[in-house]
């Protein structure tokens, strides 16, 4: 289960990438453009403000996302991406930090840019950081003898989850298309007594939080937060810097 407002906890952090993505797709007049794996709609607002002609939709699996959307100036749906569609119209596509939760990706995408119509746009972005202190600790905890046993089914990402750029690009231009590829780390200044740990509550520690009691939850997060700590030390005013690896391609159909 999604929890919107956990993940809008930290939005203009979540949403920089976005804009830095967006900004490198050149359409000018698509008809219409698809949001996938939108989360809250909040982002996807921001599509059709860009492209106030275009069809706007959004896109998300979490029917609690869905709902948080509904109040905004956007059409949102409940889908999964594994089973989206390109449309013959379909000028513009973007998937800003869901395509990690999707194994075999790299395929789909494939799939994507033969059904779309020739010089479409696709332009996505994921988190490139599950090499990182975050998820290395979170993994390690749940490996232990007091939750392996409750965390058994539980998939947690490895570094493997996502390509890194020239992996995407070279995947993008054997389908023929051309290409932007590239990373960014962008070093994020959070606040609070727990930071790092908030963060990932709202994003890598969901599928555990889904499969714990209250009780056992709250023990986990205690057992993981002095872990963070350490890893992401504060500084003397109080915030503490969390290194954020993000990969991008936005890629262009054969023509």
């Amino acid at each position: 289960m999604w929890d919107p407002d956990k993940y809008l906890a930290f939005d203009d952090h979540r949403g920089r990438p976005f804009f830095d993505l967006i900004a490198r797709i050149g359409a000018e007049s698509p008809r219409s453009v698809v949001d996938l794996g939108c989360g809250p709609g909040n982002l996807t607002e921001a599509l059709a403000k860009r492209w106030p002609d275009a069809r706007v939709v959004g896109y998300d699996s979490s029917p609690e996302m869905v709902e948080a959307a509904a109040g905004r100036a956007v059409r949102v749906e409940l889908g999964a991406i594994e089973t989206w569609r390109p449309e013959p119209d379909t000028d513009v596509v973007v998937s800003n930090a869901a395509l990690q939760w999707v194994p075999g990706h790299v395929e789909l995408l494939r799939q994507w840019v033969t059904a779309l119509p020739a010089g479409a746009w696709l332009a996505v972005q994921v988190p490139g950081n599950f090499a990182a202190p975050s998820h290395e600790l979170t993994r390690e905890l749940a490996r232990e003898p007091r939750w392996r046993d409750r965390l058994e089914q539980v998939v947690l990402r490895e570094d493997d989850a996502v390509l890194d750029p020239t992996g995407y690009a070279d995947a993008l231009a054997d389908a023929g298309c051309d290409v932007d590829a590239w990373e960014t780390t962008y070093q994020q200044r959070l606040a609070g007594e727990h930071p790092v740990l908030e963060w990932i509550t709202g994003t890598a520690l969901r599928p555990i939080r889904a499969a714990l009691s209250d009780a056992d939850w709250t023990d986990f997060r205690d057992a993981l937060a002095p872990r963070l700590h350490k890893a992401y030390p504060r500084r003397a005013d109080g915030t503490t810097w969390f290194p954020f690896r993000r990969v991008f391609f936005v890629a262009r159909t054969p023509r």
